[in-house]
């Protein structure tokens, strides 16, 4: 395997060195490696901590299990002490994902291996506060937030979406942990009587032909369960009658919120998700 540290996927990468991702290679490569998917991982950590260091193991086994390229990205973090005039705040760091997103669609790969993926074929996994982030994007957030708007060609390129231990509903949130009302979200979205325009499990889909899998495990203790269950219950209701097709749910994992991406059953299930739609798309 191949890893390439720290690409830079804007032209202001080199003023902030959050915006950056590493991609994983794996060993062996078709004999047209551009025809393979990417999958994309972006980390949680209640938008304030986390590297994509943190999740090289994770980023091995998917490469390992699926055969496709891994690319892991970094975005800028809010300050765990907020300072005058330094702060961070919803949607910037979505924004950087979103422009990670977009780069990929025109990046020729890394010097030496030209292109490695297809650029139309992405699949996207959102963990935590990611699966809030990318779910912003990929959904219709635009009389919120309209910087979160992709392109045509960004949401044509999306197949398949994994959430896991997902974030959907900040007062909802709150109501199950009061004190997560200071410790990240007032920090990250700034401080509201309520946080309901947030709710991104009540934007309507810019496109219904994307594959969904939440992840939710029955062991996690920093957000509940009814967090995917709302979510769930919107994606099915935006999807119709593909719903049961587009949709799919698993809660059959038992470890704690982040001790599921070591798991070799998290990365089993992720895996089968994206060779089942795949299979789908070439029917």
């Amino acid at each position: 395997m191949d890893v390439f540290p720290d690409i830079p996927y804007t032209l202001e990468s080199s003023l902030h060195s959050l915006r950056k991702f590493d991609l994983y290679i794996p060993p062996t490569l078709s004999s047209n490696p551009a025809t393979r998917p990417l999958i994309c991982f972006v980390h949680g950590g209640a938008w304030r901590s986390e590297d994509k260091s943190d999740h090289s193991t994770l980023a091995k086994r998917l490469t390992f299990r699926t055969g496709f390229p891994v690319a892991v990205p970094n975005y800028r973090l809010t300050p765990r002490e907020e300072k005058e005039g330094c702060t961070l705040r919803h949607p910037s760091h979505a924004e950087d994902i979103l422009q990670f997103l977009e780069f990929l669609l025109g990046w020729n790969g890394p010097l030496g291996y030209n292109r490695v993926f297809d650029p139309k074929q992405l699949f996207l996994m959102g963990h935590s506060c990611s699966a809030h982030m990318l779910s912003a994007i990929l959904l219709d957030s635009s009389r919120v937030t309209p910087s979160l708007t992709p392109s045509a060609a960004l949401l044509d390129a999306v197949k398949g979406v994994i959430m896991s231990e997902g974030i959907y509903d900040l007062d909802m949130l709150i109501a199950h942990c009061p004190e997560y009302l200071s410790w990240f979200i007032a920090p990250a979205f700034g401080k509201l009587d309520t946080y309901a325009r947030f709710t991104v499990a009540g934007y309507p889909s810019r496109r219904l032909s994307f594959y969904w899998l939440l992840i939710h495990s029955q062991g996690d203790t920093l957000v509940d369960l009814p967090q995917s269950e709302k979510m769930l219950e919107h994606l099915r209701a935006e999807s119709g009658a593909d719903s049961d097709k587009r949709i799919s749910y698993n809660t059959s994992l038992t470890q704690g919120h982040d001790a599921i991406l070591i798991t070799d059953e998290f990365v089993k299930i992720a895996g089968q998700f994206v060779e089942r739609v795949l299979t789908r798309e070439n029917m």
